[in-house]
């Protein structure tokens, strides 16, 4: 991204693209923890995932009025739901060792059918969540609100 400043690039025109649609928070939130839940089965490791896509997603949220720190929630929200059903994740094969104990024959896609009911309930519970806490209008910790306007942190 240095080099090329294709992150300055796709977080304006998506900023830009965001504020023309007129979405509302909700719509754009759940795109962040969809793109995050479609990633993290393509790249398990988070602080790399995170070190992609903060350059594009937190400029971009920050155009449409939403705060990097809620940006990073619905993040980690997209994140968290999909890691035991993600086939590159580190622990994938302790988990089947320990998972074989019981059924010698279990594979990894024994594993993907019996956590994806899980993964797919935490993700609408903790996506409800999420937008609960917004409608709420709580912050997310001590000075970090949830929406973000460009005046205020002049």
């Amino acid at each position: 991204f240095r080099y090329t400043r294709l992150d300055i690039m796709l977080a304006n025109a998506g900023g830009k693209l965001l504020v023309g649609s007129g979405l509302h928070y909700s719509v754009t939130l759940m795109g962040v923890v969809a793109l995050t839940m479609v990633i993290n089965l393509l790249m398990s490791s988070m602080s790399a995932k995170w070190t992609a896509l903060a350059p594009i997603l937190v400029p971009m949220m920050m155009m449409a009025g939403i705060s990097p720190e809620l940006t990073q929630a619905a993040y980690r929200v997209g994140d968290s739901c999909t890691n035991v059903v993600t086939p590159l994740n580190s622990y994938v094969v302790i988990i089947l060792v320990a998972m074989q104990r019981w059924k010698k024959d279990a594979g990894i896609g024994n594993l993907i059918a019996m956590m994806l009911p899980y993964s797919i309930t935490f993700a609408i519970a903790w996506s409800a969540l999420l937008l609960a806490w917004c409608v709420g209008g709580w912050e997310l910790g001590p000075g970090a609100p949830l929406w973000y306007s460009p005046a205020a942190s002049e």
